[in-house]
């Protein structure tokens, strides 16, 4: 059996962490949604960037905006807009058979706004009535501006992605976000039973941070030496171990989700990010094998799936293996030199940046080519 359908019986689903208008219009994702039993789509800038500017697909459609005196900002809009609706419309009879439970594609708002809360908020509503689609969700990252806009999103009714989770004090802040918004929105007497959300904490990006901090622990000898050796390569799935434990405690145990459950809402899922090995001492399914859950998705780019469905080995509830030991390492990072907090903070600084620049660089790309396509 496909290693990644038999994903469906352990309770984990398989979004793909890439898009190309090809792929929508050419039976590529199709044939994953058929053959692979991918149950939803991520984007970002950084992949649009390289879907827009490495392709030739999207040439047609810049040349019309040209022509329509568009501008660069226009242009990206209608784009990726565009690209999403299609792919939604892919997955649309998958959301419908699963009563809103399967199908979403993601598509996230401006990085620029990352700080913005008034900001994120308006364009969160703008993307979401633009899209015009029951099974998208905007993204929106989880800086200290981007949790109070998830609270009024999700109020207003709007599906939510929140990206670039790396720590698990912000997790718990996302997750109140999402409960205080499904209580505002329920208080108000409007339906909380379609309001989707999903929470992606970002993994492999937590090791390529830790890991050369342990490295230069080792190097440097003394009695954290060998410590800081073992303990490579363990922050990123410890730490994600860990979210599944306080996703249980507030989602699956927690009587302030139960007492919305009753009102018909649904799970804030749990979403594990950034799960291609960067390591090329890592397994190519390090981010992917250990963390099978019931009730979590894992987003992969395509070169990840294709190699979970060349030697993937599913088993159920690997995320709970170990989950009592995972704190243990954690304190044990702090025990060796590394402070989480601030490399959480550095990721999550980081992490804004790295969808800035693209995003600027595409807008830069959209600008030159409507101006030549022009003239």
């Amino acid at each position: 059996m496909n290693p990644l359908t038999k994903l469906h019986e352990y309770g984990q689903s398989i979004y793909l962490d890439e898009i190309r208008r090809s792929w929508i219009h050419e039976g590529q994702l199709q044939r994953l949604i058929d053959n692979d039993g991918l149950r939803g789509v991520t984007s970002n800038p950084a992949i649009f960037q390289k879907a827009i500017v490495q392709s030739s697909d999207y040439d047609q459609a810049i040349s019309a905006h040209a022509r329509a005196g568009s501008s660069a900002l226009q242009t990206y809009e209608d784009l990726v807009v565009s690209d999403i609706q299609g792919a939604a419309d892919l997955f649309r009879p998958m959301y419908d058979a699963s009563d809103g439970e399967h199908g979403y594609v993601s598509l996230e708002v401006s990085p620029e706004l990352a700080h913005d809360e008034e900001g994120t908020v308006a364009e969160g509503l703008h993307l979401w009535r633009l899209l015009d689609r029951p099974n998208v969700f905007i993204k929106v990252p989880a800086t200290l501006a981007g949790v109070p806009a998830i609270r009024r999103l999700i109020a207003a009714g709007v599906n939510v992605n929140v990206t670039l989770i790396f720590g698990l004090e912000r997790y718990r802040q996302v997750i109140d976000a999402y409960l205080s918004g499904l209580e505002e929105r329920s208080k108000t007497g409007a339906d909380v039973s379609r309001v989707a959300s999903v929470a992606s904490f970002f993994l492999s990006r937590i090791d390529v941070m830790v890991d050369p901090l342990l490295d230069r622990v080792a190097d440097n000898g003394g009695p954290q030496a060998s410590g800081a050796a073992q303990l490579r390569g363990v922050a990123a799935v410890a730490s994600a171990k860990r979210a599944y434990q306080i996703y249980l405690s507030e989602f699956v145990n927690g009587a302030r989700f139960a007492a919305l459950a009753a009102a018909g809402a649904t799970p804030q899922r749990l979403l594990w990010a950034s799960t291609s090995s960067k390591d090329p001492a890592y397994s190519d399914l390090k981010y992917v094998e250990p963390l099978i859950g019931q009730d979590t998705i894992n987003t992969l780019p395509l070169d990840t799936l294709e190699a979970y469905r060349d030697h993937g080995e599913p088993a159920a509830d690997r995320v709970l293996e170990g989950a009592a030991d995972a704190q243990a390492l954690l304190t044990a990072l702090s025990g060796v030199g590394v402070d989480l907090d601030a490399v959480v903070a550095k990721l999550e600084e980081e992490g804004v940046d790295k969808f800035i620049k693209p995003y600027r660089s595409l807008l830069a790309t959209l600008e030159e080519a409507l101006g030549g396509a022009g003239a």
